[in-house]
């Protein structure tokens, strides 16, 4: 958990790199960005280093806000599980469509700073154990492997409707998706 003002410049942070991309996010853009008086972000994280982790933790936390909510009730069957997820996934292509764009911007930069790649990793196990979790639950025979089976094809499908390589999925068309991807994974 972070402090509120922690929260602003970290929200701040992540409308830049959805808007901007990584080049536009610096200390000062996020202060104007965020109302706050200029030098308020380098107090509260003085390297872009911190900045960029300080961004990691907030977006998870959101991330983990918004998929939680979208993972509500106890699936009964394949199709009630296709139904959460393709929820899930809707309002990260939707609601949470800069979150998913900013988290796509930080993916890139943890390929490329030693020091980003645990603490975005950490991010990603939040997202796998769940999948695990429920895939277990539904009877899946390699609950481990198709949890993150699950995670990669949700994965695939937002970096497909976020980078404009296709429109956009439905939740129609989600919950088609997802219902194929679960036919083939539990009895």
């Amino acid at each position: 958990m972070i402090s509120h003002r922690a929260e602003l410049i970290a929200d701040a942070a992540i409308g830049i790199l959805a808007e901007r991309g990584m080049r536009g996010l610096t200390h000062r853009a996020v202060d104007e960005a965020a109302g706050l008086p200029q030098g308020s972000t380098s107090n509260h994280a003085r390297t872009r280093s911190a900045l960029l982790e300080l961004t990691i933790a907030r977006l998870a936390e959101r991330e983990e806000a918004m998929f939680s909510a979208g993972l509500t009730g106890t699936p009964d069957t394949a199709g009630d599980l296709a139904g959460l997820i393709a929820r899930a996934t809707h309002q990260a292509l939707t609601v949470g469509r800069r979150g998913t764009l900013a988290r796509y911007e930080l993916a890139l930069e943890a390929t490329r700073r030693q020091e980003l790649r645990a603490v975005y990793d950490e991010l990603g196990r939040r997202f796998r154990e769940p999948a695990v979790a429920l895939l277990a639950a539904a009877g899946s025979a390699d609950p481990v492997r198709h949890g993150h089976e699950l995670v990669a094809f949700a994965e695939g499908i937002l970096f497909y409707a976020v980078v404009g390589a296709g429109r956009a999925p439905s939740l129609d068309d989600l919950h088609a998706a997802f219902a194929d991807f679960l036919r083939g994974r539990l009895p």
